[in-house]
C-alpha cells in the first residue's frame, strides 16, 4: 500500500498511512491532525481489527467509514484474511458485502 494514500469518503479527504511499529493505521487531515486510528493485530496473512476510534472533533465527517475501506482494500492489496473484532468495523462490513471474500466470520457476533 502506498503510505500515502487518501481515500476520500464524500467531499472530505483523509491521508491513512499503516503504522505498523504501534500496529495501528492512521487517518490525518490536511494539517496532519489525527482524525481516527484502527489498531489491528497480524499474524501471517491474518489480520484482525481489534478496535476503531475517531477523535471526538472529526466525528460525523465520514472518517470512521473512509478508514474501514482503507483498511480493507490494504488487507485484499495484501491477500489477508481479516478477522472484525471491532465493532464498528464489524456492522461496516454488514453493509458492504463486497468484501465477503476476504472476512473470516464465526456464527456468533462480538458486541
Amino acid at each position: 500500500m502506498d503510505p500515502y494514500a487518501t481515500w476520500l469518503d464524500g467531499q472530505v479527504g483523509f491521508t491513512v498511512t499503516d503504522v505498523p511499529e504501534r500496529e495501528r493505521f492512521e487517518a490525518r487531515d490536511e494539517t496532519g491532525a489525527t482524525a481516527g486510528v484502527v489498531t489491528y493485530q497480524l499474524s501471517g496473512n491474518i489480520i484482525a481489527y481489534t478496535h476503531t476510534e475517531v477523535a471526538p472533533e472529526f466525528e460525523g465527517r465520514g472518517v470512521g467509514s473512509t478508514l474501514a475501506r482503507a483498511v480493507m482494500d490494504d488487507a485484499r492489496m495484501n491477500r489477508r484474511t481479516v478477522v472484525p473484532i471491532c465493532p464498528f468495523l464489524s456492522g461496516w462490513l454488514d453493509k458492504h458485502p463486497e468484501y465477503d471474500g476476504i472476512v473470516a466470520r464465526s456464527t456468533r457476533k462480538v458486541k
